[in-house]
């Protein structure tokens, strides 16, 4: 019998490598378009949103083989994990005690009121229950990361984390122009406008480079406040396991009250807030989760078409938009109350 099941697994393991590969090449592919100067100094566009319309752009022009479906499951779920406990390599626990409290208030305030504002409002709308929880939590804390792992366990329809990536990232990139043009308006200086950077923009990516547009004060502060509101994503995703296994619905048993890819993230930031590891050997970790990360995207949108998009509907757009507003609004309220 133990034969038997080790030749299926061989299989299983050889049948996945096509689809595998395909992932491999279209995540090589973006993180080569990512570091050119038109896109990561002017379009400021991300690798993981790169891979993600690769790969719907090649999945809607042809018709995939079924051969490949299998490796593309596995980018999809197995290899995404992995990527997502990667994260924890990107979190320095000291850092995030120099903000001080009141700013750390903020940003968790904030944090939270998004996601439970989007959770009402998503039900006002009568948005999908997996999509409205994947926008709320992607939207609340860290973009597209945050749809990833969340996505871990709330085990949407195939096209609702590549809706979900999609508008998060349109409404990021609106905000990179709109912020220091607003900022300045509001008359905040470095601090506070980081603060407000970091707390309410949804993508690190998004939230460095409206920093970047402010000067070198508000970059420091907004990445550090950022970092706080990644901190938030292991509890939440926690959180969404074991409200799954409560409710107990079809599918849910297959989900864990303790995700093993949340435990490996909160023992990967607890090494990278320590000097065992060597900084250097630190920076090709995260670099290799971030291509890990685009392998397991390029798997999504390799199985969502552009029309999928289209049948979405208005619904998500605005849960989308509304969100952001939410959390920009409150953030900026707080920061404004809270901090001296």
């Amino acid at each position: 019998m133990s034969a038997t099941r080790a030749s299926a697994s061989r299989a299983a393991a050889l049948g996945a490598l096509p689809g595998l590969a395909l992932c491999a090449l279209l995540a090589s592919a973006a993180s080569a378009l990512a570091g050119t100067a038109l896109v990561r100094d002017r379009l400021h566009v991300g690798v993981l949103l790169l891979v993600l319309v690769l790969g719907m752009a090649l999945g809607s022009l042809l018709r995939l083989p079924a051969w490949l479906a299998p490796g593309l499951r596995v980018a999809q779920r197995p290899l995404l994990r992995w990527a997502v406990a990667g994260l924890g390599f990107r979190l320095s626990l000291g850092e995030l005690l120099h903000i001080g409290r009141p700013a750390l208030l903020v940003v968790t305030l904030s944090t939270l009121g998004a996601l439970g504002f989007g959770a009402w409002l998503g039900r006002r709308l009568r948005v999908s229950e997996k999509l409205g929880v994947l926008l709320s939590v992607g939207g609340a804390i860290c973009g597209a990361s945050a749809v990833v792992a969340a996505d871990s366990v709330v085990q949407g329809e195939k096209r609702d984390s590549a809706i979900a990536v999609g508008l998060i990232t349109l409404y990021g990139t609106l905000g990179i122009l709109a912020y220091p043009w607003i900022g300045r308006a509001l008359g905040m200086d470095a601090f506070r406008f980081g603060l407000w950077d970091g707390a309410s923009l949804h993508e690190m990516a998004q939230v460095v480079a409206a920093g970047a547009s402010y000067g070198r004060g508000a970059v420091e502060v907004a990445t550090v406040v950022k970092l706080v509101r990644i901190c938030l994503l292991a509890p939440v995703v926690f959180a969404l396991a074991w409200w799954r296994r409560a409710r107990g619905g079809a599918g849910d048993a297959k989900v864990s009250v303790v995700p093993w890819f949340l435990v490996l993230f909160v023992l990967f930031a607890a090494l990278d807030s320590t000097t065992i590891a060597p900084r250097p050997w630190l920076a090709a970790v995260r670099d290799g989760d971030l291509w890990l990360l685009a392998a397991g995207m390029a798997g999504v949108g390799l199985q969502t078409r552009f029309t999928d998009l289209g049948r979405a509907g208005a619904r998500p757009i605005l849960l989308g938009a509304a969100q952001w507003l939410f959390i920009a609004a409150l953030a900026y309220g707080l920061g404004a109350a809270l901090v001296r």
